[in-house]
């Protein structure tokens, strides 16, 4: 019940935090910087509705200041030899791979629980709040200071992934879920900065994306190297003191593969940061967690392609996927 009613009491402080756009842009007090970023997540979330069909409702159309670095603190948590993540189990979101907290403390101590029992755990500031379209009667998820002042490109990406959760959510299936909404943000993203006017968000965004691509394409390696240790079909069987033995040397080299490869990035240092942090704490809770947004996107680029690249005809097909076993999804997605 402790859990319960830190979700609801933040769930509350939150939303009462925060106050329509227009009252914000007509706040003498409001710094113009902030006013600016509104107004511009104000276009991206008419883009969105106009050119990406996604739901034209309540959220995004306030704002909070929440005075902190995340939203809420994710934990997640995975077996010492697995990939598979534990799951957690909520009334509206179904079974998830990850307990959120809306305060850090609190999120840690849970930590410590899960990794005195001998699991790989893993803690995470989450910039964005979803509740999936149920709250849009009550003012709909807010735009929110832990991620306003994103640069343009990720700002649209960050508002075109949460607003795909609200079209399409399939309960007890986060890659599925996740991956869906990082299709659409990487496709949303790359009509919004081909119809922008700014240079300058292009070249920011292209720079910060072509460091994703290099560091997914790392972790992805990585994860297949994990995962044939631990699904290793050697006979005679690998002993688990041998996996683990092989398990340390994959993060070595993990660890030494984005040495190299930070070595050719420049700034934003900032960005670079984040990298450091999640590479400093790598381990098979944040791998596992990472696949679950990155392994099914293909397909659903693809599924995007065979439907004319249509937005409408695109979020029908993954309705009729949403409805299948998940066997028969992942077959449909051609990943199996």
């Amino acid at each position: 019940m402790a859990y319960y009613w830190q979700s609801v009491s933040g769930h509350l402080e939150l939303m009462n935090a925060a106050r329509p756009l227009p009252e914000w842009l007509g706040d003498s007090q409001t710094p113009e910087k902030l006013k600016a970023r509104l107004e511009l997540a104000q276009r991206i979330r008419r883009f969105a509705v106009s050119e990406l069909h996604l739901p034209d409702n309540a959220s995004y159309q306030r704002y909070a200041d929440l005075q902190r670095k995340a939203v809420v603190w994710n934990v997640t948590a995975a077996p010492a030899l697995s990939l598979k993540p534990k799951t957690w189990c909520f009334p509206v979101a179904g079974c998830v791979g990850y307990r959120g907290y809306f305060d850090e403390k609190e999120a840690r101590a849970e930590a410590a629980r899960l990794q005195a029992t001998g699991l790989d755990v893993h803690v995470y500031g989450v910039p964005a709040y979803s509740t999936l379209g149920w709250m849009n009667w009550a003012g709909g998820d807010p735009l929110l200071s832990t991620f306003v002042g994103y640069p343009e490109g990720d700002l649209a990406r960050l508002i075109f992934h949460e607003l795909a959760h609200q079209v399409v959510y399939v309960q007890d299936d986060t890659p599925f879920n996740e991956s869906f909404a990082t299709a659409v943000e990487r496709l949303g993203v790359a009509r919004w900065l081909a119809a922008a006017r700014s240079d300058k968000a292009r070249a920011d965004y292209a720079a910060l994306e072509q460091q994703r691509r290099q560091f997914r394409t790392l972790t992805r390696d990585t994860r297949r190297a994990l995962t044939g240790i631990y699904e290793s079909k050697t006979t005679p069987a690998l002993t688990p003191q041998a996996q683990l033995a092989m398990k340390t040397i994959a993060m070595d080299n993990f660890r030494a593969g984005y040495a190299e490869l930070r070595k050719t990035w420049a700034p934003p240092a900032g960005t670079i940061e984040a990298y450091d942090r999640w590479v400093a704490q790598a381990n098979n809770a944040s791998f596992g967690a990472q696949a679950a947004y990155d392994d099914l996107v293909p397909g659903f680029e693809a599924l995007f392609a065979r439907s004319g690249s249509n937005w409408p005809v695109f979020y029908d097909e993954v309705r009729q996927l949403a409805g299948l076993p998940k066997d028969e999804r992942l077959k449909k997605l051609a990943l199996r």
